[in-house]
């Protein structure tokens, strides 16, 4: 153990690898391809989110795309995607506080409650009506929430590679597990984690490396989500440390989720082996009539598989 602290201590010494250049040069190559309305939207409490919108001109006359992420990413993680979408919805994203762009408050607690609050500053500021939140990973719980709570103002319900309550197939993937745990060992990584900013991002990077089917995107993408990562750390400590907790709070939704009225899309990448198919198939057998789509990709479907992602949510807007 001590050997152990003694490293993680050493290692602090190491500096963040080098993801300025890939990151500025992504954001401006956006920027130019598609144009976006930008802004900080705050919460109650005083807190800023990082938040785009896409096709303005369309909001309050067609549903709004909410895409939402999950960790240790942000809303990056949806770029590929929103060229797709924009054309034809009006679609806006946003960092949770403690993520991305958005504040970073050391002290908060980062919960789904919080989250929610995020969710629910953001619709309040662009004033939605009609919503299709689009989840993935950590975002399962608080949009799944919100859609229960607001049926009437859900649109639609995309769910990507998420989680919502206990399912026997569902697993942590290594790096979110071992800050989930309990215990003196995970205080330790922890304390260790918190003060070797390069140790931490080379591990985010190297966990997110592994969330990828397709070679090109896995180079393209992990240099641009995996930016900054040293800074998302309260938030990340925050969000593990409860995740269990916060799939078991919500075992008492079932009921809810098989009389809700709202139409349900779960595309996941088959080839995730922590969000698998088995839990796709529990989280849909859960709605009434929810559809079922495995694509060829990896935990980052949006990503991995964009344009066949699009089409399957312009087929369920489609609909009646």
């Amino acid at each position: 153990m001590a050997a152990l602290a003694l490293a993680l201590l050493l290692s602090a010494c190491a500096g963040p690898p080098v993801t300025q250049q890939a990151f500025d040069a992504h954001q401006a190559r956006f920027a130019v391809a598609q144009p976006h309305l930008q802004q900080m939207v705050a919460r109650p409490d005083g807190g800023r989110l990082a938040v785009r919108e896409f096709n303005p001109g369309q909001r309050g006359r067609s549903p709004t795309l909410v895409l939402m992420h999950g960790f240790p990413d942000n809303q990056h993680l949806y770029d590929a995607l929103i060229p797709l979408l924009a054309q034809r919805h009006h679609v806006v994203s946003f960092d949770f506080l403690g993520w991305g762009g958005s504040d970073k408050p050391a002290t908060a607690v980062y919960d789904v409650a919080s989250q929610r609050a995020d969710l629910d500053a953001v619709v309040a500021h662009l004033a939605l009506q009609q919503v299709v939140p689009v989840l993935h990973d950590m975002s399962g719980p608080v949009g799944i929430d919100w859609v229960l709570d607001n049926p009437q103002r859900s649109r639609a319900l995309v769910l990507l590679n998420t989680y919502y309550n206990a399912s026997p197939a569902l697993q942590a993937p290594p790096a979110i597990e071992v800050f989930a745990s309990k215990g003196w060992l995970r205080d330790l990584r922890v304390w260790g984690a918190g003060r070797a900013a390069g140790v931490f991002q080379s591990g985010v990077q190297s966990q997110m490396s592994d969330f990828f089917a397709d070679e090109a995107a896995r180079a393209a993408w992990v240099p641009v989500l995996a930016h900054g990562a040293p800074a998302i750390r309260p938030a990340f400590f925050s969000a593990t440390s409860v995740l269990w907790q916060e799939i078991a709070a919500r075992d008492g939704r079932r009921a809810q989720m098989q009389q809700s009225p709202v139409p349900v899309l779960v595309a996941f990448g088959r080839h995730d082996p922590y969000l698998n198919p088995q839990v796709a198939q529990a989280l849909a057998d859960q709605f009434t009539g929810a559809r079922v789509s495995l694509l060829d990709a990896g935990h980052y479907v949006q990503l991995d598989r964009p344009a066949e992602l699009a089409s399957l949510i312009d087929q369920l807007l489609a609909k009646p």
